[in-house]
């Protein structure tokens, strides 16, 4: 589907120009790429949720979904190009694909709506399918003007963080979510290095390199550093939007909710990391995508939309030092746990017999302000055992 510049006024309005024009102008794969500045996502605003298809009955002003369709596109699919809520890619490119020339103001709004709901669908909210639709989007762009005031970008991280979650499931073998995104991440962390080489010898050096990073290198590692940074543009680097890189709040994505954990990678926001607090257990929320069944999030999932909308609340406050880094503290702690290694051990010595280094001890011990944290939800799956139903946790 190509980009009209007619459609540029409504992609401005809903802060997704610069993902629109990510593949035209700016994304080259030979150039040093800073995510940070690459997306240009609102970060600041609304959660990005609702329902995936009852929308006459929690949305005001929310037609049945298919009458609402036809509202805003002026067409319906054909039963043939739908599957219960998604629209095959096809029939949206063979529609939409180019808009008029001479469209009145209507028809370019039309065109509008199915280029962010494809731009949605596809680049930044795709699933492992890559060729539908989902009409979730519907709310959204019947108020083009409203949609600069969600939150994309803590959406996308949170679709990413779920989507690289699964996919570490050995019986998974697709990635979906913003791949952009973790593209980025992946020249940000480690440069690009065009490798002509089978999969096995890479796979093996890359499980060496992982394992002989150092503490502070280990910091940087970005799977471990969900800061919200990285999904803004510099037209967006506002105080109201940066103040929230340090919040530790909920990400949240219709059924999908992630825990922002800033508090565990405070020399990327220059401070000393301390000996950090157990990571908050989601293992029940990790399981929910909205899959088999509608529900109205923001009240099923309301207390985690309330730790958004109060993530002015939660932002850290810390000293920012010259010297950035893990404190001896955490050093300790982290040679009494880690030996987490993916290489065989003749490769590489075992990183606790390494002495700390001096300058960790002249950091300061780090300090993160004490704060409500939420309680743990473990999975409550259950399963048999040889002796009866036990509890998965």
């Amino acid at each position: 589907m190509l980009l009209d510049d007619r459609y540029v006024p409504y992609l401005q309005m809903a802060g997704l120009y610069h993902l629109a024009r990510l593949n035209d102008r700016w994304f080259r794969l030979d150039e040093a790429l800073d995510v940070a500045y690459q997306l240009g996502l609102p970060v600041d605003g609304r959660y990005v949720s609702g329902c995936l298809s009852e929308f006459q009955i929690y949305i005001e002003g929310g037609h049945p979904a298919w009458v609402w369709f036809e509202e805003l596109l002026g067409v319906v699919p054909p039963p043939s190009q739908v599957q219960k809520y998604a629209i095959n890619c096809s029939w949206f490119q063979e529609t939409f694909g180019e808009c008029p020339e001479g469209a009145d103001e209507d028809t370019v709004r039309r065109y509008a709506r199915a280029y962010i709901m494809m731009l949605l669908g596809t680049q930044l909210f795709a699933d492992k399918s890559g060729n539908r639709i989902h009409i979730k989007w519907l709310p959204f762009v019947a108020r083009l003007e409203e949609m600069g005031t969600y939150s994309w970008g803590s959406a996308a991280l949170a679709w990413l963080y779920r989507c690289m979650y699964r996919v570490a499931n050995r019986n998974v073998i697709k990635l979906a979510g913003p791949l952009q995104l973790l593209q980025s991440w992946i020249f940000w962390w480690s440069g690009y290095i065009p490798s002509n080489s089978e999969k096995g010898p890479r796979v093996q050096m890359w499980r060496l390199w992982i394992d002989r990073l150092q503490d502070r290198e280990f910091i940087w590692m970005p799977y471990s550093s969900p800061d919200i940074l990285q999904v803004v543009h510099p037209e967006v680097l506002e105080p109201r939007h940066m103040v929230l890189w340090r919040s530790v709040t909920s990400l949240i994505y219709f059924a999908v909710i992630e825990w922002h954990q800033i508090d565990r990678v405070l020399p990327q926001f220059g401070g000393v990391q301390p000996r950090p607090h157990p990571a908050l257990n989601i293992d029940f929320l990790m399981s929910k995508d909205g899959r088999g069944g509608d529900r109205w999030f923001l009240s099923h999932l309301q207390k985690w939309h309330l730790y958004w909308d109060s993530r002015t609340e939660s932002v850290l406050r810390f000293d920012v030092v010259a010297d950035p880094g893990p404190s001896h503290e955490f050093l300790e702690w982290w040679s009494q746990h880690r030996k987490r290694f993916l290489s065989p051990d003749p490769q590489l010595g075992d990183p606790r017999a390494v002495a700390i280094p001096v300058e960790a001890s002249q950091r300061g011990a780090g300090r993160v302000p004490e704060m409500d944290r939420p309680d743990d939800v473990p999975d409550r799956k259950r399963f048999l055992s040889p002796m009866g139903v036990v509890n998965a946790n």
